[in-house]
């Protein structure tokens, strides 16, 4: 597709800002979470959105879904969801032979609305497809979309009737992105926008087969030994009571990220890198990823609770 890696790495540069100028149409004063979301489809990641309604989520990932040329498929989480209506099932057919009919995860980019409303049968086939890409059913395997990407959103208010994700399954997402409400000049201009008869055409700016070359491409990115390693020692560092513990984590943390969180620092940054048009990472780039990598995956003791100090802050103290 491209002559070099330099070449391609060019091309992500210019495709990210193109990308970027098409949501921006749609999705307004909302570009760190569209920047986190765009990362972790080219690192291959998951993404869960944490906000209240209203934010924009569905339409930010519908948007996402236009742009990128993929199909998308949206699931509405509610308690009485079973695995069958996520996955597809088995019916007899006309022949009278079964046949299986493809549920909605069968698409390039699935929003798993409100995925905390479901009880745990229904999140772990949700969950089993994120880390397999593939689904088993009958005795027999089918392979999901390529790529493929799950954008999942909770509510932090209502807890009432609700099914809190346990520490392993929130492991499978890249990112836990925190929207927030929007600036009033940008609010301003959403409602304007969206209180009027104007349409917005979008353009599709990638085809999947580009998103899979550009996957690839951050894999293949150089990085240097110093920048891999602060990566790990981010990671190790918030295990409490360990050897390479922070004193920070052992005094408020009761549990700390795994391997999979100095990967995911390490595939977070080399994109981020990318997307800031430089060919290698440096620790900036896992700084700047750090806090939506290692927030979901670390669990505050009481005293943390008590004192008020937030998984954010624990991170921030952690980076410097």
């Amino acid at each position: 597709m491209y002559k070099s890696d330099v070449e391609a790495a060019d091309a992500f540069v210019s495709k990210y800002k193109e990308l970027s100028t098409e949501i921006a149409k749609v999705i307004i004063g909302q570009d760190e979470v569209v920047k986190d979301v765009l990362i972790s489809i080219f690192s291959k990641g998951h993404c869960l959105l944490i906000g209240v309604p209203g934010l924009a989520k569905t339409l930010l990932v519908n948007t996402i879904a236009d742009v990128l040329g993929l199909s998308y498929n949206r699931i509405q989480f509610t308690p009485d969801l079973m695995p069958s209506d996520i996955i597809g099932s088995e019916i007899l057919g006309d022949d009278r032979h079964f046949k299986f009919i493809k549920g909605p995860l069968f698409a390039n980019i699935v929003l798993a609305d409100e995925i905390n409303r479901t009880p745990p049968k229904t999140q772990a086939a949700l969950l089993e497809a994120m880390q397999e890409r593939s689904i088993t059913t009958g005795g027999k395997r089918y392979e999901l979309g390529n790529p493929f990407f799950v954008l999942a959103t909770q509510n932090p208010i209502e807890q009432e009737g609700t099914y809190p994700l346990p520490e392993a399954q929130l492991d499978r997402f890249m990112f836990n992105v925190w929207l927030d409400y929007p600036k009033l000049e940008d609010e301003f201009l959403v409602v304007k926008n969206t209180t009027s008869s104007k349409k917005v055409e979008l353009k599709k700016v990638l085809s999947a087969e580009e998103i899979l070359y550009f996957q690839e491409l951050v894999r293949r990115i150089p990085i240097a030994d110093n920048v891999l390693e602060y990566a790990v020692k981010l990671a190790s560092k918030t295990r409490p009571n360990t050897e390479h513990a922070a004193e920070i984590a052992s005094k408020y943390l009761s549990w700390g990220a795994g391997p999979r969180a100095s990967q995911f620092l390490v595939i977070g940054a080399k994109c981020h890198a990318l997307i800031k048009g430089k060919y290698s990472p440096d620790i900036e780039d896992v700084k700047a990823v750090a806090t939506a990598i290692l927030r979901h995956r670390i669990v505050r003791n009481y005293k943390a609770e008590a004192e008020g100090v937030s998984v954010d802050k624990i991170i921030l103290e952690l980076m410097k």
